[in-house]
């Protein structure tokens, strides 16, 4: 169980906190996803919970322990919002053992089958996938350091409405195994596989009701989430 306790992020640049207070709490097997308009913090929330940015207060916990930075970063595997342009393995195997160099072709097997990957050549160069495959290969990425939470940042972003369902399927099996929480803007077909919802706007996050959130579209922002 992931929680939250009054967790506030606030850099001394900036002259409010960007988060205030946030309380959540997610279940192992669930999909917890967070909806709110760019610059609302959603990416920043992703970015502590993987630690890779400090929370300046507030308790952050799996199971009972409360976690140094260090530790989120072995708890949690992020993926980016367009991860394929982060790519720099030449070919699927690559990317997969960039920083692990000793990876088995046991566990290489088992992300890519969990990701329904398994029937590409690990030759394949990762850049000539469909968007759709790349997001997957980048979930896979994340799988081989075998995380407990997955963190999501608008895993849906400019795919196709075929390869939005595909992935959503994808995310519906994932979370048989694994913790996940996912930001988006816009959640349209990820509300069907949400177990907890929340919005976030200006740094403070409220629990949703699902059914409420259908036909919901965000308010335009030129800031970044």
């Amino acid at each position: 169980m992931l929680y939250l306790r009054n967790l506030v992020y606030h850099p001394a640049a900036t002259p409010t906190a960007i988060l205030k207070s946030i309380n959540m709490e997610l279940a192992p097997q669930q999909m917890g996803l967070i909806i709110g308009p760019s610059g609302s913090g959603k990416s920043t929330l992703l970015e502590i919970l993987a630690g890779l940015a400090q929370k300046t207060s507030g308790g952050l916990h799996w199971r009972e322990q409360e976690l140094s930075p260090e530790q989120l970063q072995q708890l949690g595997g992020l993926v980016f919002q367009f991860p394929e342009r982060h790519f720099c393995g030449h070919t699927i195997l690559e990317e997969l053992r960039l920083g692990h160099p000793e990876l088995g072709k046991e566990r290489i097997d088992q992300a890519l089958q969990a990701v329904g990957l398994s029937h590409l050549s690990l030759q394949t160069p990762p850049r000539s996938l469909s968007g759709g495959q790349q997001r997957r290969l980048a979930l896979a990425v994340q799988l081989i350091r075998q995380p407990y939470l997955l963190l999501l940042d608008e895993p849906t972003a400019g795919l196709d409405w075929s390869m939005r369902q595909q992935l959503v399927s994808l995310l519906a099996k994932l979370k048989r195994d694994w913790s996940l929480l996912v930001v988006s803007h816009d959640a349209g077909e990820l509300l069907e596989i949400a177990d907890r919802c929340w919005t976030l706007n200006h740094g403070e996050l409220l629990p949703a009701d699902p059914d409420s959130l259908r036909g919901v579209r965000p308010s335009p922002s030129v800031a970044q989430g």
